[in-house]
């Protein structure tokens, strides 16, 4: 069995998300009012956001798209070292992908996974393979939550405020005595 075809190789990020995609676009409507008129465009706001919360939070992240209406061959797609998209093979779901992949990750390298997904039926049997569900709800939640703490870092409202800098605090005291005594002199 090719275990790394599944999901991302271990010990690169100790927690492993696995993102129902087209479950994620149509559960958030900032995505889904993107579904008819433009559904890549969804798609790559997806991967986008996944990335950028998968590398903060320091998850490897597999986001699974459903082709099982296709005639495609499964098409994994490498978008950076702890990111992939999955566009699975004719004839399987996303939901059976997501499980193989679940039972891989917890199974062989005992890893801390994650399913993200709204679909009741999807989410027991995840939780029967020894994963963690997260719904649609919640990662938005805690997207928003990242891209929060993004957006303070950045613009550094958790960094000591700037001071002055003067010279009398990097030199030392016997040359600070010897320009004070310099300065009394020209006075």
């Amino acid at each position: 069995m090719n275990r790394s075809r599944t999901y991302l190789t271990p010990n690169r990020h100790e927690k492993y998300m696995v993102v129902d995609g087209y479950n994620i676009i149509n559960a958030w409507e900032s995505l889904k009012k993107f579904i008819n008129d433009d559904l890549d465009f969804a798609r790559e706001k997806l991967i986008h956001l996944l990335m950028e919360y998968g590398q903060y939070e320091k998850y490897d992240i597999t986001i699974v798209f459903d082709a099982q209406y296709t005639n495609a061959e499964e098409n994994v797609e490498e978008k950076s070292k702890h990111c992939k998209v999955v566009y699975t093979k004719e004839k399987e779901t996303a939901d059976s992908y997501i499980e193989r992949s679940v039972y891989e990750a917890t199974k062989y390298y005992g890893r801390e996974v994650y399913v993200v997904t709204s679909d009741g039926a999807e989410q027991s049997l995840i939780l029967g393979a020894g994963a963690y569900r997260i719904s649609a709800n919640e990662l938005w939640r805690r997207i928003k939550h990242s891209k929060k703490n993004i957006r303070d870092e950045y613009t550094g409202e958790h960094l000591l405020p700037l001071r002055r800098s003067e010279i009398g605090s990097r030199i030392n005291d016997e040359v600070m005595a010897k320009l004070d005594e310099l300065r009394k002199r020209k006075s």
